[in-house]
């Protein structure tokens, strides 16, 4: 019999991951708040706009900023903020991540702006383990405000005031926790009851977390975010937050000061680009790893032929995995901070790399990962992440990935700021040598791969991301796939179940349903071993623009709720 704690354990991930949690609801005013409705089973359908993210309220949010005249950065900005109120597990302003940005002039950019490491933090800093994911030391300087705030100064038509003013209101005026955020809130009861400013907001007592249905309210982060808008994105780095978050973090020994946020900054670069099949692929390049992964395994596996019918196949689910094994094989030996190590990203992306490689699968055989030699161990990276996709009536576009890296980071709520910190400091090797050592200023390495497809005349076609932690590119690489290779719709390319190969451990991590019976011993008498997973694979959230009419689609994972709206 399974006992009654890990029995409960196990009822919780279910219901996290199994798309059963509801969404809230907000209405036009972005206030009003009412129950939620059934979780729709087909995509929604608009003929101007789309937003597809993790949570409704974020999502209408959006919609809200775009009919007042605001394009598809805008409302990104919108729901960035939104999203660290009403979905604070990952959504965050004391985290990082990667927006990718297509405007409707073709005029293409990535904007970096993850987390760096403080000029305190060092390697073998961590004595104890666990200071590296829970507490003040977990925490890296927070790139997100200032992510957003070169989105606005580069794209955005509306006020940074007016992007920022739903947020405000929502973490001024309250909204009803959902289930998931009870579950969830539940699981961190243990860590959280020790710092006093989290706790008051989201658990009862030391050892109660919020109930579905109980409302939350955030008046410090309300103030906060009402300084960021008089002042600008600056004032997180330079003005009175600032100031809180090095307090806070001196008084607790802590190791980001006032300098470190004064001197982030976040980055502009160019996407990291490729094509599939004709069509035209931006993903995130370096620091981020996924985009060059996704670029690569597209490659590889492009030179397979695309079959209709064969979706789920062993033959393609064997090249599949041969594809993933070689890209994640590159990524292992070459992923990093591109301000500390040259990264190869020319040759990792071009076709003839892919070329050399798929040369090397047998159609009937897996190779070993040990074939290649070992590979040096990235650090860890949370599944707790969250994406969000966003096009608008001119065909501007947004793809954004970002995280506090566990849910709640590092379970810190920055003193007098209404701020949760991260814990991408467990991103980092805690010992000396090598790309991913710590280091001031460094980005740990990441696998978000917020990502763009468009048709090859240039038009624009979807939009996605996902979380998942190492999964992310394979499991952006799938949806792709299904949608290009196997003709499927959007709810259909999303929903499908998804395998994982990340060359080392040499396994293959599925989904149920994604490997049936016949199919599974097939490709383990390929020499493939099999792993079935407890959890699913990743949260897509997807915006696709319909061939023929032009409407706008959009589709939120089932795996854990959220909801795309549109108009």
């Amino acid at each position: 019999m399974i006992p009654l704690m890990p029995r409960l354990l196990v009822a919780i991930v279910v219901a996290l991951f199994a798309g059963l949690l509801p969404a809230q609801e907000v209405s036009q005013s972005g206030l009003e708040l009412k129950a939620a409705r059934p979780m729709v089973s087909q995509p929604e359908r608009a003929p101007k706009a789309m937003i597809a993210s993790a949570n409704e309220i974020a999502s209408r949010v959006g919609l809200d900023v775009l009919r007042k005249g605001g394009n598809a950065v805008d409302a990104a900005i919108a729901v960035g903020f939104a999203l660290a109120v009403v979905h604070p597990e990952a959504g965050n302003l004391g985290g990082g991540g990667y927006m990718l940005v297509r405007m409707a002039d073709g005029t293409a950019r990535a904007i970096d702006y993850k987390e760096t490491a403080p000029a305190l933090a060092h390697p073998g800093m961590f004595v104890n383990p666990r200071e590296n994911s829970v507490g003040y030391k977990a925490s890296a300087v927070p790139g997100t405000v200032a992510g957003m705030g070169m989105a606005h100064a580069r794209f955005a038509k509306l006020s940074w005031k007016t992007d920022l003013e739903p947020a405000r209101k929502l973490a001024r005026d309250g909204f009803p926790a959902s289930q998931r955020m009870e579950l969830i809130l539940a699981l961190q009861v243990p860590a959280m009851k020790q710092f006093p400013d989290s706790a008051r907001i989201f658990l009862h007592g030391a050892d109660r977390p919020l109930k579905q249905g109980e409302w939350v309210r955030q008046p410090e982060l309300a103030a906060t975010i009402a300084r960021i808008q008089k002042k600008g994105w600056r004032e997180f780095y330079e003005g009175q937050t600032a100031h809180l978050i090095d307090a806070d973090m001196a008084a607790h020994n802590g190791t980001i000061r006032y300098g470190d946020l004064r001197g982030y900054k976040a980055i502009e670069r160019d996407p990291v680009a490729g094509t599939f099949r004709g069509n035209k692929i931006l993903s995130m390049p370096p620091s981020s790893s996924g985009g060059v992964t996704l670029i690569e395994m597209l490659n590889i596996f492009e030179t397979h032929p695309a079959r209709l019918g064969y979706e789920g196949s062993s033959e393609q689910r064997h090249y599949m995995i041969e594809s993933m094994r070689r890209a994640y094989r590159d990524r292992a030996e070459f992923s990093g901070d591109p301000g500390f190590i040259t990264i190869p990203v020319a040759m990792l992306t071009s076709k003839e790399h892919a070329a050399d490689l798929a040369k090397t699968i047998q159609p009937d055989h897996a190779t070993p990962s040990s074939a290649s030699g070992p590979a040096q161990p990235s650090g860890y990276e949370s599944e707790d992440t969250t994406h969000f996709s966003v096009i608008d009536e001119a065909g501007n576009i947004v793809s954004n990935t970002y995280t506090l890296n566990s849910f709640y980071g590092s379970q810190v709520m920055a003193h007098g700021t209404g701020v949760l910190l991260n814990d991408i400091m467990s991103g980092f090797s805690n010992q000396a040598g090598g790309k991913n050592e710590i280091k001031e200023g460094k980005r740990p390495v990441s696998s978000m791969s917020p990502t763009i497809v468009l048709h090859a005349d240039g038009s624009p076609w979807f939009a996605l991301g996902s979380p998942g932690s190492a999964t992310i590119p394979n499991t952006v690489f799938q949806v792709i796939v299904n949608i290009i290779d196997s003709k499927m719709s959007l709810r259909d390319a999303v929903e499908y179940p998804r395998i994982h190969h990340q060359y080392l451990p040499d396994r293959v991590d599925a989904e149920p349903a994604a490997l049936v019976l016949d199919v599974a011993r097939k490709l383990e008498s390929f020499g493939h071993t099999l792993n079935p997973r407890l959890r699913s694979q990743g949260d897509v959230h997807a915006v696709i623009v319909e061939e023929g009419s032009g409407w706008r689609l959009g589709w939120s994972d089932g795996r854990r709720g959220g909801r795309a709206q549109g108009y």
